[in-house]
């Protein structure tokens, strides 16, 4: 018979536990990152924090956990409703609801990237429980979060990829705000033991499919984005029998193991709230302003660059070096550029003088923009004649765009068209990247091992959030996989 779960109220815990200063978010995200065991006892107490938090947050959760599959299946039915009556309203020539230009669904990209490095990150810590199988769900989906050690499906490279092939790799400056998510999902990773009523009830918040996830994946594609991260996820979340449906198995099989089921599921719904906290898709779309986005990125190059320029190259009678010299400047430099006439607003960015500066066979300023800020600069140049286009846009591309969707949910394999280039950062203790040497060295360690749980517990070090999409934690959870289920 397996042995109940004792579950101790939170504030039991505090109370037992000697108290640590709740750090920022921010901070706690790089730390349990770089070295989790230096921040345990303040991601204690950040997740305590963010508990009390999140009981202001509305009850979704029905009140029995005999009435969840229900509510899962209809909360499921009226997410798919609304996405029709959406895609209705495209088709008949409204426009897109969330990205008004490429550059607002790129900085989306890099606004929710401080979560999505993370995903899957809350259920880390149950790859110790893999001799219960009523851990078995959790773990699954943790597994296939991994990709079950497949590169091309594996969520945190996805996203690295998506966010490389556009230029969006600098999201560490992006405010403390969010970085909450991350730190909850990461703090959770590494307390899952004391906090498991919450991991659960995380769990089955995250992995409902909610309607931002369609109708962002669709907006992506039509702006020529690759959306398959987020294809990937309407697949693998729905509630028939993928995540949302191993969400729900979870609560059940470990609520009727608990000592106190109905403590238990107390827990559960406030670790369900802790999905409202911090940033999350709607609030960062909805937080873009163009030109506050392209201020902010002149005066990011202010700083770097305000010392490198001739005083030849004169703007309204001051040379560049003399804008630069004081970022707060910024705004009123892109005015007199626009004034003498660098910039062409409203026409296309290739007749502005200042584009053809960083972009084009002899420009001079090549490489000093990313290809997002790029982006930004082209369509604020020419956002006097995009404000009014994005519904014609939607028109042109409404059927193309659906098949484009189609074909992404189709393809499983091959994917193409991200560079590797700095895809796997962290390295191994003696200098290599999971190179040949260490993977060999695990097949031998592992077969080397004791047995089943010397082995597993090998390789679950090798799959925490940090290292999970290198080359030796791919082959780690492939490794793994296998092995739960022999």
């Amino acid at each position: 018979m397996t042995p109940s779960l004792v579950v101790d109220s939170p504030e039991r815990l505090a109370a037992a536990t000697p108290v640590a200063p709740v750090t920022s978010a921010k901070a706690l995200y790089f730390a349990l990152l770089d070295n989790p065991e230096s921040v345990s006892a303040g991601a204690r107490a950040f997740l305590r924090a963010q508990i009390e938090a999140a009981r202001a947050e509305p009850e979704e959760l029905p009140e029995e956990p005999s009435q969840l599959v229900g509510w899962v299946q209809g909360r499921s039915e009226a997410v798919g409703l609304s996405y029709r009556e959406y895609l209705a309203a495209r088709k008949n020539g409204a426009a897109r609801r969330y990205f008004t230009t490429k550059s607002h669904a790129l900085a989306f990209l890099k606004g929710v990237a401080p979560t999505k490095l993370v995903d899957g990150a809350w259920l880390y810590g149950v790859l110790s429980r893999w001799e219960n199988p009523d851990f078995h769900p959790l773990i699954k989906t943790y597994l296939e979060e991994l990709g079950d050690g497949v590169p091309d499906k594996n969520h945190v490279t996805l996203y690295r990829r998506l966010l490389a092939a556009h230029g969006c790799d600098q999201w560490d400056n992006l405010s403390e705000d969010h970085f909450v998510q991350g730190a909850i999902q990461l703090a959770l990773a590494y307390h899952a033991d004391e906090f498991l009523p919450e991991v659960v009830g995380f769990n089955l918040g995250y992995e409902q499919l909610p309607l931002h996830l369609l109708i962002s994946s669709y907006e992506l594609n039509e702006l020529g984005i690759d959306p398959y991260y987020f294809t990937l996820h309407i697949t693998v979340d729905n509630a028939g029998s993928g995540h949302a449906f191993k969400a729900v198995q979870a609560v059940r099989n470990l609520m009727a193991q608990s000592s106190d089921p109905a403590a238990f599921y107390r827990r559960v719904l406030d670790g369900y709230r802790m999905n409202e906290l911090g940033a999350g898709t709607t609030s960062v779309i909805a937080g873009f302003d163009l030109e506050a986005e392209l201020t902010e990125i002149f005066t990011s190059k202010a700083v770097v660059g305000k010392n490198m320029h001739s005083d030849y190259c004169r703007v309204a009678g001051r040379s560049i070096n003399e804008w630069l010299a004081d970022p707060a400047q910024m705004p009123a430099f892109l005015g007199a550029l626009e004034q003498a006439g660098w910039i062409k607003r409203g026409e296309d960015a290739e007749n502005s003088r200042f584009w053809r500066l960083i972009q084009g066979e002899r420009a001079e300023m090549f490489g000093v923009f990313s290809p997002y800020e790029q982006q930004v600069l082209r369509d604020w140049i020419q956002s006097t004649r995009d404000a009014g286009a994005s519904s014609r846009t939607g028109r042109v591309l409404s059927h193309r765009a659906r098949q484009r969707a189609l074909d992404t949910l189709n393809q499983h394999t091959g994917r193409s068209g991200y560079p590797e280039r700095g895809l796997i950062r962290r390295r191994s203790a003696n200098g290599e990247a999971g190179g040949d040497g260490e993977l060999r060295r695990l097949e031998q360690d592992v077969a080397d091992a004791a047995g089943k749980g010397e082995a597993m517990t090998m390789l679950a070090r090798r799959m925490s959030p940090s290292v999970h999409h290198t080359a030796i934690g791919l082959m780690a959870t492939r490794m793994y996989s296998r092995l739960l289920d022999a």
